[in-house]
């Protein structure tokens, strides 16, 4: 009898260590060392969207898997300093180049307009390329739709700005998917004025010069004018007397409008 009950009380003990093991393994599996150390704020789901960009503050070439329609499967993209290390939502500002960048050399799209004070904002920028013809919403918004998913966005925060032939193509892009934007910044550009009423609810704030030689400053005042005519208490004009075709340095040199940009959501 004394055997047996000094067998028993083995298996028992080995019983309780192999529960004991067990209990151990589970709560491990548990941790998630996602939310370990300094970046205890970031959930499991946070981390499933969220991939950490190399270099930052710095504007690098990235590239889809194939073009686009008649957009690039190249684009310019910027990520501020503090993107690594700031784990809500990013806003994202998408910027149309102009007649003189279109082709297939991305580095001309990263010398002209935004991209070239784009450093120091807190802001993704992302800068696709029209190969040919003129930019097609059609295209850009499927750019766009395969942009989102690659970088932390917040959805309720993408801006679309552009200049002369990236103006228009800002005008026609919110005038036909408004749903996409919380708000535009056209410059020295055109729309379509019978679709001028999509845009009565959308922040717009265009830019153009008087003496612009190229593009006339009467698209920008029509455009303007018919979208108040709509009923839009929401959009702003700025029209300088001198400066030519250029109208992008100095709106994209002022810091009010990222000010104001930012300050805007859908």
């Amino acid at each position: 009898m004394r055997a047996l009950l000094k067998n028993l009380h083995h298996v028992l003990t080995i019983a309780a260590l192999f529960a004991v093991a067990s209990c151990s393994k589970q709560e491990d599996q548990s941790i998630d060392p996602i939310k370990t150390g300094s970046e205890s704020s970031v959930t499991a789901s946070t981390a499933e969207f969220y991939w950490p960009q190399t270099p930052v503050n710095s504007l690098i070439n990235k590239t889809l898997t194939a073009n686009v329609g008649n957009v690039s499967k190249n684009y310019v993209l910027y990520v501020p300093d503090t993107y690594n290390a700031n784990y809500n939502k990013w806003p994202l500002v998408i910027f149309l180049h102009g007649i003189g960048e279109m082709g297939t050399d991305i580095n001309k799209v990263r010398g002209v307009g935004l991209c070239q004070v784009v450093k120091g904002k807190q802001f993704v920028m992302v800068a696709p390329q029209c190969l040919s013809g003129w930019w097609n919403t059609a295209a850009l918004d499927q750019f766009l739709s395969q942009i989102i998913p690659k970088f932390h966005i917040d959805p309720k925060r993408i801006y679309l700005t552009g200049m002369s032939m990236g103006g228009y193509g800002t005008w026609d892009w919110a005038e036909t998917y408004p749903a996409r934007f919380a708000a535009v910044v056209p410059i020295c550009g055109g729309g379509n004025l019978s679709k001028a009423c999509n845009l009565k609810t959308m922040p717009v704030w265009a830019f153009h010069n008087a003496d612009d030689p190229t593009v006339s400053v009467n698209n920008s005042r029509d455009m303007v004018k018919a979208i108040k005519a709509c009923g839009s208490t929401v959009i702003k004009y700025t029209e300088n007397a001198t400066g030519g075709h250029n109208a992008w340095t100095k709106a994209y040199a002022d810091p009010n409008l990222y000010t104001w940009m930012l300050a805007k959501h859908k």
